[in-house]
């Protein structure tokens, strides 16, 4: 029986193609509308928005390198500008780099040059009126021994010296106490491990006289510099085995 082969209508429009293969029973049509359909999926898609068109991953990174691009040409040519001459804006942009650091710099060093601090302007022949102290403090790091009896034997003085210019050096470099120090003086070494007895004079002015002797000058600031540095030094180049070692506990002052 023969059979014909009718083209196939739907909704009016004719179906691509027939039925009929041209190999293998495969179907021509169904595979190109297959193909079509693919097509169209890996294409642009929409993205829901006033019809607008979605780039694909590589137009979008294209478009990303694109737009950097341009801001970097814009940069370059702002950059390259001519603001005098041949004097381009990176060229100002560099020396202004330069010129503020050093400015400011120059200016810190001409204002602490041009400063004078009030207080380091005295006179010190002003200073007239005696501020005495007398103490003792003892030496544990010492032997008492009979040349000490006396402060003018050998040991004796020796020892004193040696205190004297520490006393000294203490006070000298105190920036509250050092300008009104006059010197510092062991008058005696007794027994009792070794105990040193001293004497401190400071000067002051007479128009300021009360307020040193209520304040700069009072017993209790001098007492309390030389205490402090004694609590000092125990960390450092003093230990209690030392012949110049100052136990602070045993500082007395009046």
């Amino acid at each position: 029986m023969d059979i014909e082969m009718q083209t196939v209508k739907r909704n009016g429009n004719d179906t691509v193609g027939h039925l009929g293969a041209t190999g293998n029973g495969d179907n021509s049509a169904y595979r190109c509308h297959s193909t079509t359909e693919r097509s169209k999926l890996m294409g642009p898609q929409k993205n829901g928005h006033n019809g607008d068109t979605m780039p694909s991953g590589r137009l979008a990174a294209e478009v990303f390198s694109t737009s950097q691009g341009g801001v970097l040409y814009r940069m370059k040519r702002e950059l390259s500008k001519v603001v005098c001459g041949k004097v381009r804006l990176w060229m100002v942009l560099v020396l202004l780099a330069f010129i503020i650091p050093a400015v400011v710099l120059g200016s810190l060093a001409w204002c602490s040059a041009m400063y004078d601090d009030p207080d380091e302007k005295f006179d010190r022949s002003s200073f007239r009126v005696p501020r005495l102290f007398n103490g003792s403090f003892s030496l544990p790091g010492l032997t008492f021994t009979e040349d000490l009896l006396s402060v003018s034997s050998n040991q004796g003085r020796a020892l004193a010296g040696n205190l004297q210019g520490k006393l000294s050096t203490l006070y000298k470099s105190s920036p509250a106490l050092g300008r009104y120090f006059s010197k510092a003086e062991i008058y005696a070494l007794r027994n009792g491990s070794v105990i040193a007895e001293y004497r401190l004079t400071f000067v002051m002015p007479e128009e300021h006289e009360e307020q040193l002797r209520n304040f700069t000058l009072s017993r209790e600031m001098v007492y309390n510099v030389l205490r402090q540095f004694l609590y000092d030094q125990q960390g450092r180049d003093a230990s209690s085995s030392s012949s110049l070692y100052i136990d602070p506990v045993s500082l007395k002052l009046s």
